[in-house]
């Protein structure tokens, strides 16, 4: 099966080839005039649909119950979660009491929404849906994000996408410059950003807490799904009731496997962004946010276990380089993942452990510890320094978000029609993607290589060819709604 590569002046002129194609009846083409969000009126509750059903947009839709959830798609409205191999009986009689076989978030979701109308193809449920829907959630595997995305928001829909926001750097510019152009809300489902952890340590750092911040360490135990392998799994007979066509999206054709629908999928270069795409949008946001990192002036693989044509490795060291920004100074941000730890900082009790998953912001004055994938529990190190600083700590200044939930604060965007309300809209989610991205690009192409924003080039062309993707025949972008 051929693939089409998207180059960058392919990019420049996607929206009026992708708009063309937009055409209702009735409407101006988008080409032309590009579609604005409709007008909440006070009183009225937000139309969401939801887009991907079964893991994550599970409890990303439940969020909306006091929305008013007008559609749900997902590609297998069967899925079990979790599977049980071992039959009760067999069980029963080896003396072992049966696991549990709950019922799959597609068929709660289905229970709680009854009124929800479903499909299976997000370009059937948005044509068809049109004048029915004001937002749209996004919650499938990572490569499926950006052209549901892209077509909602050419449609004036606003849009919640879950982390990582795209799977290319090329896509989630574009995004930004639609969501310009279109004047949609956006958030990026980093909820972390909506917490108090953030706000603390933004607070403390511009206050001068922490003083000269010149280093930052990162690391997650992930991946905890199957990476480094070398082949793509044995074919498997297909389940009648997942449509694997609109799996595969844009991806190249494969056969059916449950070694990638519906968790492991991750792991795949074809689908993922590995476990620095899946927890880099938690672990950095506190660093990137904070100390207003921006972009990269170069990415270096440092270390790889399991490298792999198919597959992300099992473990993975990458290194950040940012120059200095205004009056802030240079920092080296360091990427851990697979369970690699950094060095134990010397600020840190002897009896205390770092966390599996974590961060250290270290400044001239103070480090900042948490061992939460969220930045949840911020605390300075060590823990007796924290005490002695309490006192002198600045005041709260930064506003809060109500319940630290970020699809609240989405929907009170909406509802305001601001599109700066929500605190990971795309103007901050797009280019902290493109940092994670550019981590990404490290792992895939291997060694270092320098990062120019402006042109959007790295000066080795077998990493810039990663700034875009590939896609499958009859999925291009001029294609996507055929």
């Amino acid at each position: 099966m051929s693939n089409s590569y998207l180059t960058r002046r392919d990019f420049i002129n996607f929206s009026a080839m992708a708009a063309t194609m937009l055409g209702f009846a009735g409407c101006v083409s988008l080409a032309k005039q590009p579609r604005k969000p409709r007008p909440i009126a006070a009183g009225a509750k937000v139309r969401v649909a939801q887009i991907g059903c079964g893991g994550k947009g599970f409890s990303d839709i439940m969020m909306h119950k006091t929305d008013e959830v007008v559609a749900l798609c997902d590609i297998d409205w069967e899925a079990e979660e979790p599977r049980n191999n071992a039959p009760a009986a067999k069980s029963a009689k080896a003396g072992k009491a049966p696991k549990e076989v709950r019922m799959p978030n597609v068929k709660k979701l289905m229970a709680e929404f009854p009124n929800a109308k479903r499909y299976t193809d997000f370009r059937k449920m948005l044509l068809e849906m049109d004048n029915e829907i004001d937002a749209v959630c996004i919650s499938t595997p990572d490569h499926m994000h950006f052209l549901p995305a892209y077509m909602a928001i050419m449609m004036g829909k606003h849009v919640y996408i879950q982390k990582p926001l795209t799977q290319t750097v090329g896509e989630a510019r574009e995004l930004l410059r639609l969501a310009r152009l279109n004047g949609v809300c956006t958030q990026m489902g980093n909820q972390g950003h909506a917490g108090e952890g953030i706000r603390l340590v933004r607070e403390w750092f511009q206050a001068g807490v922490l003083g000269e911040v010149r280093e930052a360490q990162i690391w997650t135990n992930r991946p905890v799904w199957p990476q480094g392998f070398q082949e793509w799994p044995a074919v498997e007979p297909k389940p009648a009731a997942v449509d694997w066509n609109l799996f595969l999206g844009r991806a190249q054709e494969r056969t059916f496997s449950s070694a990638i629908h519906p968790f492991k999928w991750r792991g795949y270069h074809d689908y993922g962004c590995g476990a620095l795409g899946d927890m880099a949008c938690h672990l950095m946001d506190a660093a990137f946010w904070n100390l207003e990192l921006g972009s990269p002036s170069s990415v270096e693989l440092k270390q790889i276990v399991g490298a792999s044509k198919v597959a992300f490795p099992k473990s993975a060291v990458v290194e950040y380089q940012f120059p200095a920004r205004g009056k802030l100074p240079p920092v080296k941000l360091t990427w851990s993942e697979g369970g690699t730890l950094p060095a134990k900082p010397a600020q840190m009790e002897e009896a205390r452990q770092l966390a599996k998953g974590g961060q250290l912001i270290i400044g001239s004055k103070a480090t900042v510890y948490d061992g939460n994938d969220y930045c949840n529990s911020p605390r300075i190190i060590p823990e007796s320094l924290h005490q002695k600083l309490q006192p002198t700590f600045p005041p709260k200044t930064l506003p809060r978000v109500p319940a630290n939930e970020p699809h609240q604060e989405w929907i009170a965007g909406i509802m305001k029609n601001d599109p700066t309300h929500a605190g990971s809209n795309f103007e901050y989610s797009v280019p902290f993607t493109e940092m994670v991205c550019l981590g990404t690009m490290a792992i895939l192409a291997g060694g270092k290589f320098n990062w120019d924003p402006v042109k959007m080039t790295s000066g080795r062309p077998e990493v810039d060819k990663l700034l875009y993707p590939t896609y499958r025949k009859g999925w291009e972008p001029d294609a996507i709604v055929a």
